[in-house]
């Protein structure tokens, strides 16, 4: 099995385990599960996720008209958003059939399977033609693949000219010696994480341009604190849903995540870029 191909099966393993779908859907933000941006430290969690929606929205310059492609599309919250705030067609593509069939049933109960469709699939090879999307978006999705490069290949070639790339991701800091932050790589079971870096300069080489990295790195550790103090407030009613051994591996797995960013060792924000 090649590294993608292993990377792919352990992250849908994961992703569709009760445990998992229960964590994500209970705890970490309902329907949006990535990183939020947050205004106040003890903001709520939906709150500060759907405002990383609305600030990516802003840098993308998305508009009416816009196709846009979701790769690693979870729930499916932002592309309801996106769908109900501009009246924009979204493409969902995620690995997850678990994830999926939630999206799916969300989206028709909030009236929207007119603009948002949901395939399973991954971003190493995506079913979609070339140069027939304006927007390729994508929320802290891409640390899971194998492959990345093979992940900038595709948002390339699928972009129109002067289609925009929009994505954000968790990352190493450049320059960091990557073993430093081993219980964090052997959590999400890979041997590397990207940084800035390897983005702005992988999508330059392919031709992009506007390449910008728009860094908020202190949302990083924020986030997971949030979501860690939310975990442990709400145990005692979770124990039905979510397996005692999957809540003290996640809680150790948060706090990981939280002493790398504060350590200056890790870093997020939004990536840019426009296909020349």
């Amino acid at each position: 099995m090649t590294r993608a191909r292993t990377a792919e099966h352990t992250a849908r393993s994961y992703y569709d385990s009760p445990d998992a779908d229960n964590f994500y859907s209970l705890v970490w933000g309902g329907e949006d599960i990535h990183v939020g941006l947050y205004q106040t430290p003890d903001e709520e969690i939906a709150t500060a996720s759907r405002r990383t929606v609305t600030r990516m929205a802003e840098v993308a310059g998305v508009g009416a008209g816009d196709r846009i492609l979701d790769l690693g599309s979870g729930y499916g919250g932002a592309a309801r958003q996106l769908a109900t705030r501009f009246g924009v067609s979204v493409h969902c593509l995620n690995l997850s059939p678990v994830e999926n069939d939630r999206n799916i049933r969300l989206t028709r109960e909030q009236g929207l399977e007119d603009l948002v469709t949901v395939a399973t699939g991954t971003f190493e090879d995506v079913p979609v033609e070339d140069g027939s999307v304006d927007v390729v978006w994508s929320q802290d999705a891409f640390l899971h693949s194998g492959d990345r490069d093979r992940v900038l290949d595709e948002v390339v070639r699928v972009l129109r000219p002067g289609g925009r790339a929009v994505f954000t991701d968790p990352m190493a800091v450049d320059g960091l010696d990557q073993s430093s932050i081993q219980p964090i790589l052997d959590r999400i079971q890979l041997s590397t994480m990207a940084t800035p870096g390897f983005y702005t300069a992988g999508l330059e080489r392919r031709g992009a341009s506007a390449v910008t990295f728009h860094d908020h790195a202190g949302q990083l550790p924020t986030h997971y604190r949030r979501v860690r103090e939310e975990l442990v407030a709400r145990e005692p009613e979770l124990g039905a849903a979510i397996s005692e051994d999957y809540i003290a591996a996640m809680k150790a797995g948060l706090q990981h995540w939280v002493d790398g960013g504060n350590a200056g060792k890790l870093t997020w924000g939004i990536v840019h870029a426009v296909k020349g």
